[in-house]
Parts: structure tokens; sequence; C-alpha cells
């Protein structure tokens, strides 16, 4: 059953505090992100989001109204590079005043490395100790916001060979066409647009690239993927609870810097999800209490922090963390252990292809499932991470048992 965990009546509460300030604009990259920085801003803004529902962030072309919404962003909230490596070009271009929150880099997180399940090195559960670092939040400090230097990070991820046939999504990158010999054949009116000028020239393109990129979004960005080498942060960390009570002090303290009237509201917002986020994980912790021996597999290695965070066990993924396409040995492999360990879960998603799932549990009796870590399928907004994590434990608690 799908539960919601509803914003407290202490956040709600605040809507008369809050004043009548111009909000500062925020965009965020992913729906989970999205969801905390909403309850945050309760009662006085919404934030947009970037990455839109069903497609996978690990490569991706934004709409004009998406470009536009970055663009014109005081804040942006997102996960970090690791996660959305294409990303990084255009916030390049943003105003020198706009701020960049990447939560990655925020004090107290947790971090875990990416890690090979193919070197049967998942029954370690030595990350287990790193619960304890979470147990004050607000002993982080306010410095969360500056983490401009990414020049370390290569920009091949924003590249996708397949992108060349789909006219309107060069408009969104506000990168200079003019550097790709292979766009050329795509007219002139490309050589003259910068991000705002895509943004206001193509609102009429936002329909046709929903039409047009359904399944392409699914597998975008992954053609380079084979060059990774899997290693460095696991970025899917607002898996973890612990990571989002972290989160929502840090987008609070940012937008109280960002906007003084409206400061009070955003930080009473922050502390009644913190507890929303405890009690959540307090019941979520009862209910998935005993399913550490119950190994299962999934489509691709997302689920690590939600793993060590409430004391479960993977057994494989057809594809590794960045969900690049696996080799056929990786397959095959998979196939063995399953049958070896005596799997009977796995767990698909719906950004991606399941057919690879499939083949690699025709042999045993599995149950194929569905979990979601992105929540494509849920309403944006405030609730929807609380109802991300609540669906992710049902899921295991019905098939993992």
């Amino acid at each position: 059953m799908l539960r919601s965990f509803a914003l407290s009546a202490v956040t709600l509460s605040v809507a008369s505090v809050a004043a009548y300030a111009e909000p500062p604009k925020v965009a965020t990259d992913i729906a989970p992100i999205h969801s905390l920085v909403a309850q945050v801003m309760n009662t006085v803004g919404k934030p947009s989001l970037i990455v839109r529902q069903g497609a996978s962030p690990h490569g991706y072309s934004m709409r004009p109204s998406e470009a536009r919404a970055l663009q014109n962003a005081d804040l942006v909230v997102w996960v970090g590079p690791e996660l959305t490596p294409w990303f990084e070009k255009p916030l390049s271009s943003l105003s020198k005043n706009a701020v960049k929150l990447e939560l990655l880099d925020v004090p107290g997180t947790l971090q875990l490395q990416y890690r090979d399940l193919g070197e049967d090195d998942h029954d370690d559960h030595a990350d287990h100790d790193d619960h304890a670092d979470h147990d004050d939040h607000d002993k982080h400090d306010d410095d969360h916001a500056d983490h401009d230097d990414h020049d370390k990070h290569d920009d091949d991820h924003a590249d996708h060979d397949d992108h060349d046939k789909h006219d309107d999504d060069h408009a969104d990158h506000g990168d200079d066409h003019a550097d790709h010999d292979d766009h050329d054949k795509h007219g002139d009116d490309h050589d003259d647009h910068d991000d705002h000028k895509a943004a206001e020239g193509h609102d009429d393109h936002d329909d046709h690239a929903d039409e047009g990129h359904d399944d392409h979004d699914d597998h975008a960005g992954h053609d380079d993927h084979d060059h990774h080498d899997h290693d460095g942060v696991d970025p899917h960390a607002w898996l973890d609870l612990q990571n989002a009570q972290v989160w929502v002090l840090a987008i609070a303290e940012q937008l109280a810097k960002l906007d003084a009237e409206n400061a009070e509201v955003y930080l009473m917002n922050a502390k009644a999800a913190v507890e929303e986020l405890k009690a959540q994980e307090a019941a979520l912790t009862e209910q998935l209490k005993g399913l550490y021996d119950q190994p299962y597999v999934a489509f691709h290695d997302a689920y690590q922090y939600f793993e060590n965070r409430f004391d479960l066990k993977i057994a494989g993924t057809v594809a590794v963390g960045d969900a690049s396409d696996p080799s056929p040995a990786r397959v095959a492999a998979l196939r063995d252990q399953i049958v070896d360990l005596g799997v009977t879960c796995a767990f698909a998603e719906p950004q991606f292809d399941p057919r690879l799932l499939e083949a690699a549990t025709e042999t045993g009796e599995v149950e194929i499932r569905v979990i979601d870590p992105l929540g494509s399928k849920l309403d944006t907004g405030a609730a929807l991470y609380g109802q991300l994590v609540a669906a992710m434990a049902d899921e295991f608690a019905a098939c993992v048992k």
C-alpha cells in the first residue's frame, strides 16, 4: 500500500509568517530533490523541475522551457555531476549571481563509493558504521552554496551521438553550436541562439519534445558510458533519509541567505521536514527489519543508500550505477548468480527497458516488480519524497520475502 507521509502541521502553520517579498527563483535537477526544496519553500514559492518525470537523469536534453527556468534561476539545487554530468555545461553559462548548491558536497552528507557487484563484494555491509555520522544534523555549517569549481569534470557526457536528429533539442543547451561539425546540417537558425533566445523563441517546441523523445530520454547519454571507470561517489544519495534531513537544512540556510524576509519560514519548514523524515525512517526501519538474508537483483545499482540505511542485501545488477549497457558476460554471470543464490525477487525500473533484466532472470523462478528511485509515476511536489521512499519500502517488503 502506498502511504503518503504528509507535511506536518508545524510546516503548514507557518503560512501566517510568510512575507510578500518576491521569492528566489529555484531550479532543481530531479523530482526527489524538487520535493525536498518544495517542502522548504512551502507557502513562499515553488521550485522548477529540470529533468522531467519519466526520464533518466544520467543523460538528458532540456526542453526550451526547462532551459529558460535554469537560466533564470537565482538558486540551482542539484545532486552533483556524478548523477547528471551533462548539467555542468548549462550551469557554467549562468549568471555570476546565481548560486549553485551541490548536495553531495554538503557537509554531513553520507557518501558511498560505487561498488562492483561482479566482484562478490556485495555482502560487505561495513559501511553501516556510517549511520552514526548523521545523529546531529544541526552542526553542519552554513557554507553549502559555493561549489562552482567543477572544471575537473569533463564535459563529454553532454554531447550525445543520437541527438543530431532532434533539431529542437539543440536550442536548450546554450552551447556554441559552431563547435560541432555535425550540427551544420541543421541549418543556420541554430548559429545565433544563446540560452535566452532558445528559451524565448521556441516555446511551441515543448509539446514536440514530449512526443519525439519519450523513449529517446530513456537511453540518452549512454552511448559513451562504456568509457567510464564506474568508480567514485555513488550519486543516488537521496535514497538515504538521513541525507535528506541534512539537505533540507542546507537548502533552508541557502534560501534564508537569498531571501532574508522569508528566512524564518524556510527554517521552520526545514525543521518540520526533518522531524517528518525522522518519523518516516523509524517506520520504515520497523517495516523492513529482518530482510537482510533475502537477496534481490535489480536493473542497475541505484539502491545502495537505501540498502545501507535499512540493512537490505543485493545479489547483483544487470547494469552498473550509471545504468550503462552491460556486456553479455555480465548478464550471463548474473544469471548464474541468481540460480546459485536462489534469488526470487528482481526489480525493474520504469525509466529503462526491462528486457535485459528479463533475460538475466529467465533461468530462475524470479518475480519481477517495478521499483522507482525517482518517483516518476508520482505527482511532483512536497509530498513526493515521502511517497517515493514509502513505495520503495512496500516493494521490498512484498517482493523480498
